[in-house]
């Protein structure tokens, strides 16, 4: 309910409760000290400095860069029936209704109350009722009482203010939820396709030493080969099927995992295909770069809209020092005797309206109190804030690193691949021919099988240092208009009248 206290009003409470109040409870030594960083003050490395700049932030469904429609299907179920996303989704109701509570607080309220029932008067020879002596009447009432919060010093608006910037937090809160299980989801896809790859590796290694045991054995009983070379040759295949084994059994605990993450149960994980991911560009930078964190990072929105509940909580402890002014009244029907309706008639209307004032005196520091844990309270939101700022930064520069690196040992991994495979193919020849024994050839498919699970390892690192940069620029969850002003930020000032009192 908007406010509409004359000038005149306020200034005479506050010149007939001066005196009152004055000496008997300060603020002194009790003020917030934090200080929120300016996002652009913070260095950045060369990292950000010298990454391509397009002015673009990523796309809500950044994750259809890697080009696997199954992944997007899945992400798409997993927003809309996971129980994380439920949650977060109860937490903003949550947060709206306790909102909608601080701000009744403001509104005239109202009760109701009414009584009706027989009484039997007792015999009292010094206090009795007298004419109602031994006898059973109607003692009925009804009334209405109300009260109104007329506010003087904000203690209401301020904490409505408080309660409506925690529902705005909330919200922030809920898309990071959003965005940390689509990287846990793509995260977990990564993992699923590497596991593939590498089981493609270990199925063709093991139709490759079949293929040097049949061939050994062609040679022994050629008369050119030994018991020895077939023994040798039969000996890894025991534990490529071991590796092939466990790497079906880590395929499908991702598919667990990953129908996990989407509120789903293990039946529908175990109908995952095979993914198909590829990433043809590189993601590019923001010019706004890191200005407009302020508004795409929803860890960072969050921090700040905290910082901004916490500032209102100072206002609400300093109006405890204030007195508190309520205007209150009733109106109501009574009555002892007569019919059951009686207590309705006019002549039995009562009624009272007037001022409700109560006045801090002395309370053993608990104002004090409040006020220093209202205060500290809105320090450490500052100093979480300026952490997540900074993390926030150093995550980016760390996914950078992280990308240019991947990309290099990307083209190292293919050419130790291709050099490898031609060591592989030559000493194969010699042995077919007679010219190498087969430890030679052993050794050249060792080599080979690492360098493929090292390339594969490379590739899927690549993917996910894309998908933890996507992550780092807010996952195209921007905030927009959603976002405290500075001013809302700001730590408050203790009120005049509270500091001449303090001195």
């Amino acid at each position: 309910m908007p406010r509409r206290i004359s000038r005149a009003l306020q200034t005479l409470s506050v010149l007939a409760l001066t005196l009152a109040i004055s000496g008997c409870i300060g603020t002194g030594g009790i003020a917030p000290q934090g200080k929120a960083l300016e996002a652009n003050s913070l260095a950045t490395d060369e990292a950000i400095q010298s990454a391509a700049q397009d002015a673009h932030w990523p796309t809500a469904q950044w994750w259809q860069a890697y080009g696997d429609p199954q992944l997007n299907r899945w992400i798409d179920l997993a927003l809309q029936g996971s129980p994380t996303m439920a949650m977060a989704a109860a937490r903003v109701r949550q947060a709206k209704s306790m909102a909608g509570i601080a701000e009744s607080a403001e509104s005239l309220q109202i009760n109701g109350e009414s009584t009706l029932k027989r009484h039997n008067w007792p015999t009292d020879q010094f206090y009795g009722p007298g004419e109602l002596a031994n006898t059973t009447t109607w003692d009925n009432n009804a009334a209405l009482g109300f009260s109104y919060a007329l506010d003087l010093w904000g203690r209401e608006s301020n904490a409505t203010e408080r309660a409506v910037d925690m529902a705005h937090m909330s919200v922030a809160e809920a898309r990071l939820a959003q965005l940390e299980l689509q990287n846990n989801i793509v995260r977990a896809y990564i993992e699923l396709s590497l596991h593939y790859a590498q089981r493609d590796i270990v199925a063709a290694t093991l139709k490759q030493q079949q293929q040097i045991l049949d061939l050994a054995q062609k040679r022994l009983n050629g008369g050119i080969g030994t018991h020895f070379e077939v023994s040798q040759a039969e000996t890894p295949l025991p534990e490529t099927h071991r590796q092939l084994d466990a790497l079906d059994e880590e395929i499908a605990l991702s598919r667990n995992q990953l129908a996990a993450l989407a509120g789903k149960g293990p039946g529908d994980g175990a109908q995952l295909q095979r993914p198909t991911l590829a990433l043809g560009t590189a993601l590019k930078l923001p010019s706004s770069l890191p200005a407009q964190l302020l508004g795409q990072r929803p860890d960072v929105v969050a921090s700040r809209w905290q910082v901004a509940a916490q500032a209102r909580g100072i206002d609400v402890a300093h109006a405890g020092f204030y007195p508190n002014v309520d205007l209150v009244g009733s109106l109501g029907y009574m009555a002892t005797g007569g019919g059951a309706l009686e207590f309705l008639t006019g002549k039995k209307l009562n009624y009272s309206v007037g001022p409700a004032i109560s006045l801090p005196i002395f309370d053993g520091g608990r104002l004090r109190a409040e006020l220093g844990e209202a205060s500290a309270g809105y320090d450490i939101a500052v100093a979480k804030y300026n952490q997540t700022l900074v993390n926030a930064l150093k995550n980016i520069s760390d996914q950078l690193i992280r990308r240019e690196s991947m990309d290099k040992q990307q083209t190292f991994a293919a050419e130790s691949v291709a050099t490898a495979q031609k060591t592989y193919d030559i000493a194969m020849i010699a042995y077919q021919r007679g010219l190498t024994d087969y430890l030679n050839v052993l050794n050249a498919q060792t080599l080979l099988f690492k360098q493929q699970q090292v390339q594969q390892q490379v590739q899927a690192a690549r993917l996910s240092a894309h998908a933890e940069l996507v992550t780092a620029l807010g996952g195209g969850l921007g905030a927009g208009d959603d976002v405290p002003k500075d001013s809302q930020t700001a730590a408050p000032k203790t009120p005049a009248l509270l500091k001449s009192l303090s001195n």
